[in-house]
């Protein structure tokens, strides 16, 4: 009874946590320091904004201030036989105030900084997006690694056995006499690498879901789920170009960058208008002891303009490089696009790719698998050598190794047309909603 206590009470083993792609999009957007990086980026545009917006609203301040003299003076007026004190310094004096300042300037100059604002807003949104992108298809690569490396894993234990099946063949043959003992050594050299390349095997996975776990952000151990196989639609290379010209997110961004670039083209020549100053004054004053001439409250408003009609050619060094600006920004915007037409057209001709061979590669792996049971059968009667049962099986495996790749690789290729289209995220939000 003791024995079986004990045995209840120790916990067990910790379960393996099992992730589907879905997940894994899901988790990388919660926790990935790169994403909330750029997500940070927002929130300092969203304040930059809002430092424009303050240059719009008047300013608001209150003030005090309290002298103490050394002595009080007075200066002694005489008029005939009438003569009086006036005070001309008191023994101290104190005052508080309220104030109000709004400066703008006659060409609007503080709404064109809004406006910059509200784009750079957008582009920081766009940048998200795109490193979103990048990072959630980082995100996949791994995540078809680990299966690609799983896959590889069964392939290797999978030659284990069959050369392990081989080389007891090989033995027994030897035994009654029908073969010599450099086939036997040659059965234990093809189990030796057979048993090297299940290590390496188990090396590459443990690898594979480390690399996973740091990108994501997930402790092992853990398990995939394999994601159902997709199939790409078909549109041509034109429709897929057009729809990364409007989606993609970089080159909204960039979008956004010229706009920005001509704003700041009008905000620079705002300097040449003037300036207008308005000021709203309440005033409180007292002393002791008090002249007869003290105004104890005052309240006045002011306004001013200011013309700055010449600054040693600063306005127009200002003005000419935001232009340059703007240029910088435009020719940006189409080598951008056509790099994206180059990524477009490189990842569709690479689906392309990868899905015709598919159907070569199971046909391939299907004569494979036959030619080995064939060999494996003449082999036992004698009719085969063992370097013909030796290249059967290399033959074999490379051919699952090759459909392997091929399958996973073709299901990245369909993400790569999807991020290069700029149609990813939204596959992903759909999948993660």
């Amino acid at each position: 009874m003791l024995f079986l206590f004990c045995h209840c009470s120790m916990p067990g083993p910790a379960r393996a946590e099992e992730y589907s792609l879905r997940d894994l999009y899901r988790i990388a957007l919660e926790r990935a320091e790169t994403i909330r990086i750029a997500d940070e980026n927002i929130a300092y545009s969203v304040q930059d904004r809002r430092r424009a917006i303050s240059a719009l609203l008047p300013r608001l301040s209150a003030f005090a201030s309290y002298q103490k003299f050394d002595e009080e003076r007075y200066n002694t007026w005489q008029f005939l036989d009438f003569s009086d004190e006036v005070l001309v310094q008191p023994d101290r004096a104190h005052s508080w105030g309220l104030r109000a300042d709004q400066n703008l300037s006659l060409s609007l100059r503080e709404i064109t900084a809004v406006r910059i604002g509200s784009n750079d807003i957008r582009r920081s949104r766009y940048d998200l997006a795109s490193i979103q992108e990048t990072y959630l298809l980082e995100v996949a690569q791994a995540y078809y690694n680990v299966l690609m490396a799983k896959k590889v894993l069964d392939i290797a234990e999978s030659n284990l056995e069959r050369v392990t099946k081989y080389r007891e063949a090989a033995r027994a043959r030897l035994n009654v006499g029908e073969i010599t003992e450099t086939v036997l050594l040659r059965a234990d050299s093809e189990l030796s690498s057979a048993k090297s390349n299940m290590v390496k095997a188990r090396n590459s996975l443990s690898l594979a879901d480390a690399t996973l776990a740091r990108l994501v952000g997930i402790t092992p151990p853990f398990t995939l789920a394999e994601a159902p196989r997709r199939e790409a639609p078909a549109p041509s290379l034109e429709e897929l170009k057009s729809t990364a010209f409007a989606q993609r997110p970089d080159l909204k961004s960039l979008e956004a960058q010229k706009e920005m670039a001509r704003l700041q083209v009008s905000f620079a020549r705002g300097a040449y208008w003037p300036n207008l100053n308005l000021s709203g004054v309440f005033q409180r004053a007292d002393q002791e002891p008090a002249s007869s001439s003290l105004n104890t409250e005052t309240t006045y408003g002011s306004v001013s303009v200011v013309f700055p009609f010449f600054e040693g050619g600063l306005r127009r060094a200002e003005v000419q490089q935001a232009k340059v600006r703007e240029r910088q920004a435009s020719l940006q915007y189409e080598s951008e696009k056509k790099t994206v037409g180059l990524e477009v057209e490189r990842a569709y001709l690479d689906l392309m790719t990868r899905r015709g061979t598919i159907d070569f590669l199971a046909d391939q792996l299907k004569f494979a698998q036959d030619n080995y049971r064939g060999v494996s059968r003449q082999f036992a009667l004698g009719l085969a050598s063992s370097i013909d049962v030796i290249d059967a099986n290399n033959l074999l495996v490379s051919s699952q190794r090759q459909l392997a790749e091929a399958e996973y690789s073709y299901q990245l290729a369909i993400l790569e047309v999807e991020r290069a289209t700029g149609t990813f995220m939204k596959e992903v939000r759909g999948k993660t909603e």
